[in-house]
């Protein structure tokens, strides 16, 4: 399996502030960008993979939400973990 146990808890304890607390938002964005980046991968080469294709668009779209949930709770983690994971800042700013 490409995600094991121990490369889950190094995640969230890399961008989560302990390795058990796998609710946190920074730890859940970091873990959806590590399967996407992997999904991606799967995808370059086995471009007719359609269900891993709408996998990986619900992903994205979770991700999405919850970085548009830091986004109205909290600017600075929000900062935080995009310059962390350097991610595009996907969130319109009005």
């Amino acid at each position: 399996m490409y995600l094991s146990s121990e490369k889950k808890a190094e995640i969230f304890k890399q961008h989560g502030e302990v390795e058990t607390n796998t609710g946190s938002a920074e730890g859940q964005v970091a873990l959806f960008t590590y399967r996407i980046a992997h999904l991606t991968e799967h995808l370059k080469k086995n471009r007719k993979d359609f269900s891993t294709q709408l996998s990986l668009q619900k992903l994205v779209g979770k991700r999405r939400g919850i970085l548009a949930y830091l986004y109205k709770k909290d600017i600075e983690r929000y900062r935080a973990i995009i310059k962390a994971l350097e991610l595009r800042d996907i969130i319109k700013q009005k």
